[in-house]
């Protein structure tokens, strides 16, 4: 028989480590770099860039479109890393309170 009482005990459970995985979103960070490493950027796991390193040597040139896709670039890897690291935070928080449901997909619940 279904235990409605367990099941709401269960999801305060759930909300509860879903709020501190949030909280710790912030703590997570990842870096990217391009150009060699001639741009470095870090972005944490709540997707706030949070740093910019640019070679001295580039920002001589002239090439201005050359820094600016260089930076996209670098932010972009950075982005991609963080956001793996916060699915994986995410799931941790939640490992063995939740069901093993092929698609769920609670990374929204991430901010």
């Amino acid at each position: 028989m279904f235990d409605m009482m367990k099941m709401m005990g269960k999801m305060k459970e759930v909300q509860s480590r879903l709020k501190e995985a949030q909280d710790n979103l912030a703590k997570i960070t990842a870096s990217g770099e391009s150009g060699g490493g001639m741009v470095k950027a870090t972005v944490n796991g709540k997707k706030q860039l949070m740093a910019v390193e640019i070679d001295p040597a580039i920002l001589k040139s002239e090439d201005q479109i050359l820094v600016q896709d260089l930076v996209v670039a670098a932010v972009n890897i950075a982005s991609e890393k963080a956001e793996a690291l916060a699915k994986e935070e995410l799931k941790k928080s939640t490992e063995g309170l939740l069901p093993n449901i092929p698609g769920l997909d609670l990374s929204s619940l991430m901010g």
